[in-house]
């Protein structure tokens, strides 16, 4: 029975989707110049302007070939600098983001039209992937070694990286690696379960749940992600990249005990530009349970809070993230 009703639930967020599609107006198609062995990115954004040069470059240079975005009413020239971009494809759309589960109604449509046969990495703007040997091999050999094993979905933990002081000490600059700034984060302090319907592992914890959600930890956001997909057109993420529908594919850790390959996606939220986006979010009202995320951040980062304490990690490279058991290579050599 349980079974049949995620069917169905599949099935709605497939049409939900298809629907949305009407809200979504191509002002750059490129789709034309994907080739069938193409790494695609997905993205939803809204007033990015200031990180889309170091987020563009950061994956290009990991070997992604195409970037389908999503731009949601900017008026900072977010999508005029998109359009400009050869190897990007832009949508626009002013309807409501809530109204389209948080986005993911419009990628979800993108992703079964255009990304159908390919590795999709479905992120946010502020959201860069980390994966074993990722200093010295592509993307691409990732997901060949993927396909290898018929592994089908790639995990990640999302990574809160934070600076050492308050956050608008430092000001952030256009195209600057926003890790120069953001430094830091918590090596534990995590918190792990199993949703036993969907079958993935809900995550909590970090710098967020520590300093946003001292009061409430279980009210913190979430933290697993699944990023990387080889999608079909019968797929559908269910709950932002939380969790996919069909439920399998968000079985992506080793069920008896010992390891598969992870990674983890360093969140650069906290810069100096946080605090006007924080304002925006908060005047739109169109997030996940009222905003809840952005009234703790407002509350806290109006006493000039600083993120950093005694027991924070500064980043170094993916091995280091390894060796603290934030991620895994698995059995990839």
């Amino acid at each position: 029975m349980q079974s049949y009703r995620l069917r169905l639930r599949r099935k709605r967020l497939l049409i939900r989707a298809f629907r949305k599609r009407r809200e979504l107006r191509a002002i750059s198609d490129r789709t034309g110049q994907i080739r069938p062995s193409d790494i695609l990115v997905f993205c939803t954004a809204r007033n990015e302007r200031i990180r889309l040069p170091y987020f563009l470059r950061y994956y290009r240079d990991l070997g992604v070939r195409h970037f389908l975005f999503v731009d949601n009413g900017s008026d900072d020239g977010s999508a005029e600098y998109l359009a400009a971009q050869s190897d990007v494809s832009v949508w626009r759309t002013t309807a409501s983001y809530r109204r389209a589960r948080f986005g993911m109604d419009w990628l979800n449509h993108l992703l079964r039209k255009y990304g159908t046969g390919h590795w999709t990495l479905t992120v946010d703007p502020d959201e860069f992937l980390v994966f074993p040997f990722c200093d010295t091999r592509p993307i691409n050999a990732l997901t060949d070694w993927l396909d290898t094993y018929e592994l089908r979905a790639f995990p990640a933990l999302l990574l809160d990286m934070y600076p050492k002081g308050p956050i608008d000490r430092i000001p952030y600059a256009e195209g600057q690696n926003p890790f120069e700034i953001a430094c830091w984060f918590d090596a534990g302090n995590y918190t792990i379960t199993k949703n036993q319907q969907m079958r993935n592992l809900w995550i909590q914890g970090g710098v967020r749940a520590r300093l946003f959600f001292a009061q409430d930890p279980a009210a913190a956001p979430s933290l697993n992600k699944i990023p990387l997909v080889r999608w079909e057109r019968s797929f559908a993420y269910a709950s932002s990249t939380h969790m996919l529908l069909p439920r399998g594919l968000n079985i992506t850790y080793d069920e008896i005990g010992g390891e598969k390959i992870s990674g983890c996606l360093l969140h650069a939220k906290f810069l100096s530009t946080l605090g006007s986006k924080v304002a925006e979010e908060l005047h739109r009202s169109q997030h996940y349970a009222g905003s809840r995320e952005y009234h703790a951040y407002a509350e806290k980062l109006s006493d000039d809070a600083d993120m950093w304490c005694k027991w924070s990690e500064k980043y170094i490279n993916w091995r280091q993230l390894e060796i603290l058991g934030l991620m895994s290579k698995g059995n990839w050599a």
